[in-house]
């Protein structure tokens, strides 16, 4: 990630749309990630991540006059709000639920925001200090990063086991395998997203 979020941020606040539009793409992986999880647990084959991540941007840039935020963390709190309303709706959608529901917003938000600080878990040392913990936060987008290049088996036993926090034999039922041929796999999973991490650090 070659360019400063807050920088095009501020580019972004000035009115500029392209720029706007790259601040957003910086964010794609990331918010892809948290929605195939929220997908994974209530609407399965129904829906894309994909899709979702691109209505979220549509919505951000209608919207964008009204964020209040200064900071990228603030912006990409904004992006998961935006998601989380999104999924709301499709929950609603596929679930049959008719009326907007500000409880299941917030639960999902709220699912959104504990996937995201899973997210800069993974690779964290359980030991690390308080100001260790602050830069987690602005490796987690690098995580995702990395996490998405890694083949499809890697990424989602480490989607189940660490977003999703389930344990072993729930991951190894969830993907068909055993339980042993899961524990190794995401040994090599983890392995392989250190390796791309650093690439990206």
């Amino acid at each position: 990630m070659t360019v400063e979020p807050e920088s095009l941020l501020q580019q972004a606040r000035g009115g500029d749309a392209a720029t706007l539009g790259q601040l957003l793409e910086l964010y794609r992986r990331y918010l892809a990630l948290l929605a195939r999880v929220q997908i994974g647990q209530r609407l399965q084959s129904k829906v894309d991540a994909s899709d979702v991540v691109q209505e979220t941007f549509l919505e951000a840039h209608r919207s964008f006059g009204r964020f209040q935020g200064t900071s990228a963390s603030q912006f990409v709190a904004w992006l998961r709000q935006i998601l989380a309303a999104n999924l709301t709706d499709l929950v609603r959608r596929y679930l049959g639920t008719q009326a907007r529901d500000l409880r299941l917003e917030q639960a999902l938000a709220a699912d959104l925001d504990q996937s995201s600080q899973a997210l800069g878990q993974i690779l964290a040392d359980p030991r690390s200090s308080p100001s260790q913990h602050a830069i987690r936060g602005e490796q987690t987008l690098l995580i995702a990063e990395a996490l998405a290049r890694l083949p499809e088996d890697y990424q989602t036993v480490i989607v189940l086991r660490h977003l999703e926090g389930l344990t072993f034999p729930q991951v190894a039922e969830r993907m068909e395998r055993s339980v042993d041929s899961v524990e190794k796999l995401w040994l090599r999973g983890l392995t392989r997203l250190k390796q791309e991490f650093a690439e990206e650090t």
